[in-house]
């Protein structure tokens, strides 16, 4: 006899979520109080969620025309144009932050956590570098920014999170301001994606691209880590902690156009753009281009006012205020959606938010892929099709995937790697200390002048 199984999409993301809080409950000290499962499963398919957001969002911008005929944004620019992208380095702060347990590293796992981030910025890094050979003209990998990032980010995870926060301020006000005046006097950037062979040849002009000049500049890219850290250390089990998170993302993503359009406008700083111009390595039409599409990571140097613009990929004050506040917004939306209980309205989110949590869950694997195809003679496709083939084949094997071997093989690779480096860091630690106290106040270690020690000295 041949029994017929239907799976719905309660189904699937039963199954799927099951994956992920087994996945959580090995990545972490240990898996939720039986109470607080519902709400973690919301939280882990929230933030999935978000995340495939930004995959199918970075997805669109590369495939998808950014401009019409007269030279105006698209609506799918408008709307994922440099939002994306902040929303990937915001949840990998979100990532650092349960990476570290959701809590300050203590001085006695120091060791463990540094090892695990650095092995992870090694292995995402060589991955962006495997990819280097991808037409820049077409899409700029952002995988070795990302890796300098969690480098630069180590510091962060030792600080209390009010201090994370400040840290976050401090650098989206300030770093934008010290590149104004470093840029003229570093390595032009090449604004090409850098391979194996250009770090071996030349390491310092990579780094400097990838640090301050390029299009995603890490140093003032630590402001997206910052938030994530932050929220990730929020009890996001909470309702308070979710809506406080979208009131302060609406504010700042409202915040950021406002404040450009007073500061051009009524106080007149467009002029002062449009009148430096000559001097500021710019055409006419590149100087529109810029203010109206963006740019590749920074802004010319010739008038200060140049700061107040908020448009895509500048990385100016009010650019990384504006992509975080949406960036955190979208997060809250999610969260609030994955926690809607009554059966009727929750099957109907689910059909959206099951697919997208899927290709959040395989972000990097996903964006690999993607970035292989577009530059392979696969990709034969109109912009419209093109995109939406990736986006079918994603939430078709997407969804599959997650519901049955849960983390992607990228994900799995590079977790499998920051684990293994946590161990074996933890381990050397704890041999140390052994010996450490082993010297100190064991009676087998002896003093200096040869006599055994029963207890320490003191003074």
């Amino acid at each position: 006899m041949t029994q017929t199984v239907n799976l719905t999409w309660e189904d699937l993301e039963r199954a799927a979520e099951a994956n992920r809080l087994a996945t959580a409950a090995r990545d972490t000290a240990g898996p939720p109080p039986a109470t607080d499962l519902p709400v973690a499963r919301a939280r882990l398919l929230g933030v999935d969620a978000a995340r495939g957001v930004a995959l199918f969002g970075m997805i669109a911008v590369h495939s998808l025309p950014n401009s019409d005929a007269a030279g105006r944004p698209t609506w799918w620019f408008t709307i994922f144009g440099g939002r994306t992208a902040a929303l990937f380095a915001v949840l990998a702060g979100f990532g650092i932050a349960f990476l570290t347990d959701r809590r300050r590293v203590r001085p006695t796992a120091r060791s463990g956590a540094v090892a695990a981030l650095i092995v992870r910025a090694l292995a995402i890094g060589a991955i962006g570098l495997a990819l280097g050979y991808a037409d820049a003209s077409v899409t700029a990998v952002i995988l070795p920014y990302y890796a300098v990032m969690f480098v630069l980010a180590i510091p962060l995870v030792f600080l209390p999170t009010w201090l994370v926060a400040f840290t976050g301020l401090v650098v989206a006000a300030g770093v934008p301001v010290l590149r104004m005046m470093l840029l003229p006097q570093l390595p032009a950037p090449t604004h090409d994606n850098a391979g194996f062979a250009q770090l071996v040849s030349s390491p310092g002009a990579v780094l400097s691209e990838l640090s301050l000049t390029g299009e995603f500049p890490a140093v003032a890219w630590l402001a997206y880590l910052c938030a994530g850290l932050v929220i990730g250390r929020l009890t996001l089990t909470r309702m308070r902690a979710i809506v406080g998170l979208l009131v302060t993302g609406v504010a700042f993503a409202a915040a950021a156009p406002v404040a450009t359009s007073i500061l051009l406008n009524r106080y007149e700083g467009l002029r002062q753009i449009w009148f430096t111009q000559p001097k500021s390595g710019l055409n006419a039409a590149e100087t529109t281009e810029l203010l109206t599409l963006g740019g590749d990571g920074s802004t010319p140097t010739s008038t200060w006012w140049w700061l107040a613009v908020d448009a895509p990929h500048t990385s100016t004050p009010l650019d990384l205020l504006g992509t975080t506040g949406s960036a955190i917004a979208l997060l809250a939306v999610m969260l609030l959606a994955s926690r809607v209980a009554r059966p009727l309205p929750r099957r109907a989110i689910s059909v959206l938010l099951v697919p997208l949590a899927a290709a959040g869950g395989m972000a990097l694997s996903f964006y690999t892929a993607h970035i292989i195809f577009i530059n392979s003679d696969l990709d034969s496709f109109a912009p419209v099709p093109g995109f939406l083939v990736q986006a079918l084949t994603i939430v078709l094997l997407g969804t599959a995937w997650w519901a049955t071997a849960g983390r992607g093989p990228l994900e799995g690779l590079v977790t499998a790697l920051s684990r293994a480096a946590r161990r074996v860091a933890g381990r050397t630690s704890r041999r140390r200390r052994g010996r450490a106290g082993m010297s100190m106040y064991s009676p087998e270690a002896p003093r200096a002048s040869g006599y055994p020690v029963d207890r320490p000295a003191t003074i």
